[in-house]
């Protein structure tokens, strides 16, 4: 009789693979939605738009990008984890929402680990120390001795407390070791405008700056990648003064935790194709010189671990505490 439900209970597996199987080959059958934790032009919703595109060209449903915009991302985080695990609903979310809001919120109402399925990179940006183009200096080893000299210490902008901009200065603080004054703002659109009009000298910005740049409006000294940028190609790493640093940006699709196996297969496969094609290569470059990020799910997870643990580390030092 045992030897019955065991055969009993195989059979029954196996039937239930074969039909999530049926059932991933037949996926999508309706709309799919990508949740954008920002609202429309930041980079992950850029991201969201030009791989919805290019999956609705080669899947025989709709696309569409929702802009859930709220408590720093945590919102659209906490409204993909309660979703239907069927994947229709996923969250094109940046790595912050994983690997820095746990440590710097009282409350994170999301745990990559436990809620969600990391499903595929998809694209990755960096970081361009610019200065006030007024600055006496043209080379990061300048910059820093710059300031290692100047009393009182030089202000730097960052587009708030916590924010990926502050964290990066902080680590290139550390390695350098410079003091420096951070001055949150509110964004870094708002940052930006204090470095060039010279009420803070310094600051990361993002690569969409890259025109504001070229036009002198402020100076690129270095960008913070394991690799020179391909926007500002003449641009130093900040690796090739202290090696090893790395800091960038990456965007990830997540689906809800209990989405089947076989679906979450089909998602992969479909988005690693369509990411090394040119269109979304182009698109991505358009979309303020992001770059296409692939890696495999264990790439994904160990990524996922090494930044909680240099975040939270530096979060600790710094006695950061959002409430």
């Amino acid at each position: 009789m045992p030897s019955l439900l065991h055969h009993a209970s195989r059979c029954l597996c196996l039937l239930g693979f074969l039909l999530t199987s049926v059932f991933a080959q037949d996926y999508p059958q309706k709309t799919v939605r990508l949740i954008s934790p920002i609202p429309a032009g930041g980079a992950p919703d850029l991201i969201a738009r030009a791989v919805g595109h290019r999956l609705a060209q080669i899947w025989p449903q709709p696309v569409v990008v929702e802009n859930k915009i709220g408590s720093n991302g945590q919102l659209a985080a906490d409204y993909v984890t309660h979703a239907q695990p069927d994947g229709y609903t996923l969250l094109v979310g940046m790595d912050s929402l994983f690997v820095i809001n746990p440590y710097l919120y009282k409350q994170s109402a999301v745990d990559v680990n436990k809620d969600l399925i990391p499903i595929a990179t998809l694209g990755a940006n960096q970081f361009v120390l610019s200065i006030n183009a007024n600055l006496p200096v043209k080379t990061l080893p300048e910059f820093v001795e710059y300031a290692k000299k100047s009393k009182p210490a030089l202000a730097y902008a960052s587009g708030g407390n916590g924010s990926q901009h502050h964290l990066t200065m902080e680590l290139l603080k550390s390695r350098a070791g410079m003091d420096l004054m951070h001055v949150p703002y509110k964004g870094g659109t708002a940052a930006t405008t204090a470095t060039i009009g010279g009420e803070t000298v310094a600051m990361f910005s993002g690569t969409s700056n890259s025109a504001l740049l070229k036009a002198g409006k402020m100076r690129a000294i270095a960008v913070s990648g394991a690799n020179r940028s391909k926007v500002l190609p003449d641009v130093p790493t900040v690796s090739e003064f202290y090696p090893g640093f790395d800091n960038t940006i990456w965007i990830g699709l997540f689906a809800p935790r209990g989405t089947p196996d076989a679906i979450v297969q089909r998602l992969r496969r479909d988005v690693t194709r369509i990411l090394n094609t040119p269109e979304l290569i182009d698109a991505f470059a358009n979309a303020g010189g992001i770059e296409p990020f692939v890696t495999t799910p264990e790439e994904m997870q160990r990524l996922i671990k090494r930044d909680q643990a240099k975040y939270s580390k530096l979060i600790s030092e710094l006695k950061l505490k959002i409430d």
